[in-house]
């Protein structure tokens, strides 16, 4: 399963007038393709906090302590505003509790919807092209190495032969896009004008018979709508409508209507067709002229271009390539054996916290450069573990270094704030305020730390190293291959306002909401909040992303809207093929949407697993409360508030944070924090509950209950299936 985001280690802070609250506190967990990750708690449990901090919005007072967040090769934690650009709202969305605070309120939603289509069309297009030119750099670097003159003269040229024919690709297709575009325009226009006769609303006659003109000199082609006997009767159609324009759309209804059908059974026809392959026509098209080869079908012309461009070109090129990425492979993997010794000698040098900055620096310098030297930049999956090293180790020393100067400070200012405190209660006066306990970073911690970061490094090499069999330079190439291919048609797809709009009016449709033609030009205003929440779901669709995080969606609506939007966020995940995080206070929402959960409390994850895990075989007491709290319709028994109030965490407890509230605490509870016990391979819980030595304690009687009454629920389903 493709792991599309790592969160390791998370600490998250916020500074305040009373001292720093301890908001995320080590979480870990990842996100795969296809999946949706629950994260539940109450109210101030960090949920929130932890989702903020993968897209980029955190609070300007929060404070990231530690840990990463991994996507795409990247620590988002580490990168800059402007990179963060071209991954927030595009490969990652979200989706708020309030939908109005996504919503401008004086500008009407189709506008909302093609603004960011637009934007991110632009942006898309060009680190496309950046990209491409690139690879093809380096992949050209790499054929020519220890190669003679004359081979890297042929080997320049064959990627300068490359590019020139994916230009002339890219040319045909744009030809062919703007036809298609043309074609989409003029079809909305005509479904308009229908709609609003079927309304009997006011419409413009005229305009629309010149709209079909114009499209129609642009799109009857021999690559799109071919001339027929069907396009001879149409100019026809159109020359009596033109001659007719002026009468009413009653007077000229019957031509006007056939006009109208045979424009659009032709676009239609056009548009539903399958597509030539532009890539391999490119290349032909160097060579020879086009002149009646769309006689072919589409699937003929395909297979005849795509011969002519293997035999005459792309098997050799791939040959070359293939090698190129094979040298690339090498030198990548020379490099990993030789670092695995120096990783290890510079573990050993930061195992004890009795360095300086000057002596970390003249150490982590060098090592920086050859890691850097190390990746195979022509692997097209980017190695996170590699590619985050560098930023990963500067953040911990950072940490290192702040904790030099800072601890004597804390230190200090901790035990003059105590002094204060004793010398008035020594004088019989009651002080109203506490002392903030010192902030200190442990050293040896830090330093364990940066040894994991290196150790990892290190493992991952060495997996690549005992892998090395299973480098397949040929698939490798044309699996780059079809990357260049990729991105040439991201440098192609131009979105402009009346494409924007079609794809607005899609969305609009897919996400539920009726009569799109009519609510594009309406305000937020004018909605529901049921409709307010599909239009913020069909905006953070717009860019078409890997990665959807709903957070708390659906909290502001009623009971029935609810259900709806939940629906349509498990049907768009399933079309989308979207990797899903849903945030909500309430467990009983995700039960029929989520495939793992994590149960948060406190800023940390007190227990974590797959659906069945969690509402069938529950551990962790924070989650019988949670299980107990949770309406059902099948039982008239009362619910069972959770006791007391989340800890206040500026002054964190010693032990476990749920221990205050938990009937079932046990001292150690009170003194040490658990650790996360495995339950099973996908099912850890952090309590001490589940300790050997711990005593035997069952779930409270409402959640035995309910679990037994949802297994025999599921039993009959299944039976009677």
């Amino acid at each position: 399963m493709e792991k599309k985001l790592e969160v390791n280690n998370l600490r998250i802070s916020f500074r305040t007038p009373g001292g720093k609250v301890q908001a995320v506190r080590n979480i870990s967990f990842d996100l795969y393709k296809g999946e949706t990750l629950a994260i539940v708690g109450e109210s101030g449990s960090g949920k929130s906090v932890t989702n903020r901090a993968i897209i980029g919005i955190s609070a300007g007072n929060a404070i990231i302590e530690s840990g990463e967040i991994i996507y795409d090769g990247q620590d988002l934690l580490k990168i800059t505003e402007e990179d963060f650009h071209k991954i927030r709202g595009d490969k990652i969305a979200m989706i708020f509790q309030d939908p109005m605070s996504s919503l401008n309120p004086i500008m009407r939603v189709g506008k909302q919807l093609t603004e960011a289509m637009i934007l991110k069309n632009k942006v898309g297009r060009k680190n496309a092209k950046k990209t491409f030119n690139h690879m093809l750099s380096l992949l050209n670097k790499h054929m020519n190495a220890e190669c003679d003159s004359a081979v890297q003269t042929a080997n320049t040229e064959a990627c300068k032969k490359f590019d020139t024919f994916c230009i002339n690709s890219l040319k045909l297709e744009n030809a062919y896009n703007e036809r298609v575009r043309v074609s989409h325009e003029l079809k909305q226009e005509l479904e308009e004008f229908s709609f609003l006769v079927s309304k009997h609303q006011k419409v413009n006659t005229s305009k629309l018979i010149k709209s079909i003109k114009e499209t129609v000199k642009k799109v009857v082609d021999e690559s799109f709508v071919k001339p027929s006997s069907e396009t001879e009767e149409l100019n026809s159609l159109l020359d009596i409508c033109s001659s007719e324009a002026s009468k009413s759309v009653e007077e000229i209804s019957e031509n006007l209507k056939k006009l109208i059908e045979l424009t659009l059974k032709l676009i239609n026809s056009a548009l539903e067709a399958e597509k030539i392959n532009f890539f391999t026509l490119g290349y032909y098209a160097l060579d020879n002229s086009l002149d009646g080869i769309y006689d072919m079908s589409v699937e003929e012309l395909n297979k005849m271009t795509r011969k002519y461009l293997d035999d005459n070109f792309m098997i050799g090129f791939i040959n070359v390539g293939a090698d190129a990425l094979q040298h690339s492979h090498n030198e990548s993997l020379a490099a990993k054996n030789e670092l695995i010794n120096v990783l290890s000698e510079v573990e050993v040098f930061f195992k004890e916290p009795n360095f300086n900055k000057k002596e970390a620096s003249a150490v982590v310098k060098p090592l920086f450069a050859k890691v850097y030297a190390a990746i195979d930049r022509l692997e097209i999956v980017k190695n996170n573990v590699e590619y985050t090293f560098v930023s990963s180790m500067n953040n911990v020393l950072n940490k290192y270094y702040f904790a030099l100067k800072n601890n004597p400070a804390e230190e200090k200012r901790f035990a003059k704030q105590s002094a204060k405190r004793d010398a008035l209660i020594a004088k019989g006066k009651n002080p109203d305020w506490k002392v903030v306990p010192a902030s200190l970073i442990d050293l040896q911690m830090v330093c364990d730390e940066i040894c994991g970061i290196i150790r990892k490094l290190k493992a991952n090499y060495e997996v690549q190293i005992e892998k090395d069999h299973e480098f397949n330079k040929q698939e490798k190439m044309v699996a780059l291959v079809d990357f260049f291919k990729e991105q040439a048609s991201q440098v192609v797809y131009k979105v402009n306002k009346k494409i924007a709009k079609i794809k607005a009016l899609k969305l609009l449709e897919e996400v539920g909401i009726p009569e799109p033609l009519i609510r594009y030009r309406q305000y937020p205003f004018e909605f529901s909040g049921g409709m307010r929440q599909r239009i913020v779901i069909a905006i953070a669709l717009a860019a078409n992303p890997d990665i959807l995080i709903c957070d708390e969606p659906t909290t502001a609506l009623d009971v029935t809207i609810q259900s709806q939007i939940l629906e349509l966020i498990n049907k768009l995940k399933v079309e989308r093929n979207l990797s899903v995080i849903f945030i909500t206070h309430d467990l009983g929402v995700v039960a029929n949407m989520a495939d793992r959960i994590a149960v948060m409390y406190a800023g940390k994850i007190v227990e974590y697993g797959t659906d069945d895990d969690i509402f069938y075989d529950p551990r962790h007491p924070y989650t019988w409360a949670l299980l107990s709290s949770m309406p059902d319709l099948d039982t008239e028994e009362k619910l069972e508030a959770i006791p007391g109030t989340p800890p206040n965490m500026i002054f964190p407890p010693k032990g476990d944070a749920f221990a205050a509230r938990n009937k079932h605490a046990l001292q150690i509870d009170f003194e040490e924090e658990p650790p996360l016990f495995e339950v099973s391979e996908s099912h850890k819980a952090a309590t001490w509950l589940l300790h050997p030595s711990a005593p035997k304690v069952e779930a409270p009687k409402i959640v035995t209950e309910r679990i037994a009454r949802m297994k025999k629920r599921l039993e009959e389903e299944n039976n009677g299936k």
